[in-house]
């Protein structure tokens, strides 16, 4: 009686390992041949955390997209984040609001790989705080931005709804400070050279097209 049990149960593992992998087939299967058409909208983000030692830090980027015509999309971009640090018990925080357009310019592997260029305007604020050496004073500062980039990534549909995204490089960048306390400043990017390690430190998201 019990050799027949585990048989069955043998049986049911097998056959629903099968299934399983069976629907997971058909699901990349059924990802061939995605599209992205005027009126088509996606939700996409990152998460980023990073944790050391002496020092934890993490940052949230949500976007919606709405396709204006044929793999052309605008939409809206939010950032924010902080982090902590033992050195000075220094302590940040960020937020910044933005609007992008993407154009969707190279297929591959029956239309799942797509690479994009996004051009993106973005408004920021920060703050930051510590502890200086002899000054019973804690330091305070908030600084006020303006940032555009030009932006490569890719996305890789793994089912018709979902995908896997992958942020580059930023080859084009223009960042304006203007922190409370000390002068402003400005700086602009170009950085082509980044094409030869591209993938040495990409920035990894979610995408889902509905």
């Amino acid at each position: 009686m019990k050799t027949r049990f585990l048989i069955i149960a043998a049986l049911f593992t097998f056959s629903f390992v099968n299934a399983q992998q069976q629907e997971a087939e058909e699901e990349m299967h059924s990802a061939k041949g995605v599209r992205f058409q005027k009126g088509d909208m996606f939700i996409e983000g990152g998460i980023s955390v990073s944790t050391s030692d002496d020092a934890n830090a993490y940052s949230i980027n949500p976007k919606f997209g709405y396709l204006i015509a044929d793999n052309f999309a605008v939409g809206g971009d939010l950032d924010f984040g902080g982090g902590k640090t033992d050195v000075n018990d220094g302590k940040t925080s960020f937020f910044g609001i933005g609007a992008f357009a993407r154009y969707y310019f190279f297929e591959a592997d029956s239309r799942r790989f797509k690479a994009f260029a996004d051009a993106g305007l973005g408004y920021s604020h920060a703050k930051a705080e510590y502890n200086i050496v002899g000054n019973p004073v804690r330091y305070d500062n908030t600084t006020n931005g303006i940032k555009a980039n030009i932006t490569v990534g890719l996305n890789y549909f793994f089912s018709k709804k979902f995908a896997a995204t992958f942020v580059l490089a930023d080859i084009l960048t223009y960042n304006n400070a203007n922190p409370e306390d000390g002068s402003s400043s400005n700086s602009f990017e170009l950085n082509v050279n980044l094409f030869n390690n591209i993938f040495a430190q990409p920035k990894f998201g979610l995408l889902y097209k509905f």
